[in-house]
């Protein structure tokens, strides 16, 4: 009884995270526990240890665990089983077998399946891992278990560290559990690659290790993650949190972060039993490595994330309503954000390219965002050229500086009406028709564009 109220209070406090949710809005599922015993029925389990054979022990045991199991509910089970259908001699390291599949009220079926286990056979443990990749229906919102019960190591040619590397890496398993019945202590370390292991010396250790196996397998612990500011303080919020299982890289939570009616950034509600890397969608993202949570605790994650804010407008300029700003890292040239004119947006605090894509393009180096601060950068209300072409033909904008031209712009060739909104300068169109074959009939044209003025270039 003690183990199921503790069950029930665990399954309780994973839904609590969905309270935070209006009663307006559906909550979302909580996952559903899929829980894979693959228990050792080998020749070995038939040895006495303490009060009785292993094989009795262990099934004891293991059957009141179900018994306790089947009254939670989001919880199914499964039962694979080695070592129990060839006799050895000879070898036979195909001796695995998914007896009894997940699906519900399936408790009195693996409990009569337990019961009637004679140990006989070989100790296939690599095998029977990679065969379970099988064993899990598919299932957008689970968590996927293995409790490996065991009194000995790999007997085959079966490598367990890379069959239990292959189901993590996939995403189909978290990282499984293994209880040793019994295993010399010089062993142990052959499972530490497979996963999280138990060695039991003795029977009440055994029951006390699966009581705590279960209990973690379907824990749920408490996290707060701080987004901090330059001065060490988490005022940041608001922001995409993804967290990626950092053995299989697949998503595993995405939270928008909040700071909650206390105050206090909100409590997330994290499986324990993962590694994670922490990417935090600012601009540009932050990322925090190999975060290991602690059961039973609440974690505390600090992750540096100041942010300012970054304003471009042009004072009284319908024209730059839909201008677009690159936004790049210095030295980088890639581009981390296109923004808007007349928007603002938040970018981690340092400084910036800006290549403002006006005619001409402003490119603007080193423009500094400050901590919890809006950087306004004001251009220059344009003018507009109106330019009025005799015939199709090929002509280009130029800028004209006093020693140089700078190419603004390529006219297309069949629209002899063109309208441009330009920066305030000093331009030059060079134009000549296409029915034209010699260069002398070039035409070179100087205009002046100024803010807020209209200029219309004739072209003769």
């Amino acid at each position: 009884m003690k183990l199921i109220k503790a069950l029930l209070i665990i399954l309780l406090n994973c839904g609590l995270i969905f309270q935070g949710w209006s009663q307006t809005k559906e909550k979302p599922a909580p996952p559903e526990n899929h829980i894979l015993f693959i228990f050792d029925a080998s020749l070995s389990m038939h040895g006495n240890w303490e009060s009785d054979k292993k094989i009795n022990i262990a099934r004891k045991y293991l059957t009141q665990l179900i018994d306790s199991l089947e009254k939670i509910d989001n919880v199914k089970l499964a039962l694979r089983v080695y070592g129990h259908q060839k006799d050895v001699p000879p070898q036979d390291c195909n001796d695995t077998k998914l007896e009894v599949p997940f699906k519900d009220n399936n408790a009195g079926e693996i409990r009569q399946k337990l019961r009637f286990l004679i140990p006989r056979g070989t100790t296939p443990i690599a095998n029977s891992l990679t065969l379970a990749e099988n064993d899990f229906p598919p299932c957008d919102n689970c968590r996927n278990i293995i409790i490996l019960i065991t009194d000995g190591v790999e007997a085959c040619d079966g490598d367990p560290c890379q069959a239990s590397q292959n189901l993590q890496k996939k995403g189909i398993i978290l990282k499984p559990f293994i209880i040793g019945i019994g295993i010399d202590p010089n062993f142990e370390k052959t499972f530490e690659c497979v996963g999280q292991f138990y060695n039991t010396p003795n029977e009440q250790k055994f029951s006390e290790v699966l009581e705590i196996v279960i209990t973690r397998a379907l824990n749920s612990t408490t996290a707060q993650v701080n987004l901090l500011d330059i001065y060490g303080n988490p005022t940041e919020t608001d922001v995409n949190m993804t967290f990626f299982d950092s053995y299989s890289g697949k998503v595993r939570y995405n939270f928008v972060h909040s700071i909650n009616y206390k105050g206090n950034p909100d409590t997330l509600f994290i499986d324990p039993l993962a590694t994670y890397n922490i990417v935090v969608q600012t601009l540009p993202a932050v990322i925090k490595k190999d975060i290991l949570l602690t059961e039973g605790k609440h974690n505390m994650i600090g992750i540096d994330a100041p942010q300012g804010s970054l304003y471009v407008f042009s004072p009284g300029s319908n024209q730059y309503k839909d201008l677009k700003i690159l936004v790049r890292e210095p030295g980088k040239s890639e581009i981390l954000n296109i923004q808007n004119c007349f928007q603002t947006e938040k970018y981690i605090v340092g400084n910036y390219d800006l290549e403002v894509l006006t005619l001409p393009r402003l490119i603007l180096k080193d423009v500094r965002i400050d901590q919890s601060t809006t950087t306004k950068i004001e251009i220059p209300k344009p003018g507009i050229a109106n330019v009025s072409i005799p015939s199709s033909g090929f002509a280009s904008l130029y800028q004209e500086t006093s020693d140089t031209l700078k190419w603004i712009y390529n006219f297309e060739p069949q629209n002899t009406r063109p309208s441009l909104i330009l920066q305030p300068g000093d331009y030059r169109i060079i134009y000549k028709p296409k029915n034209i074959k010699e260069s002398i009939y070039t035409v070179k044209k100087r205009f002046t564009i100024k803010s807020g003025s209209s200029n219309t270039i004739i072209l003769l």
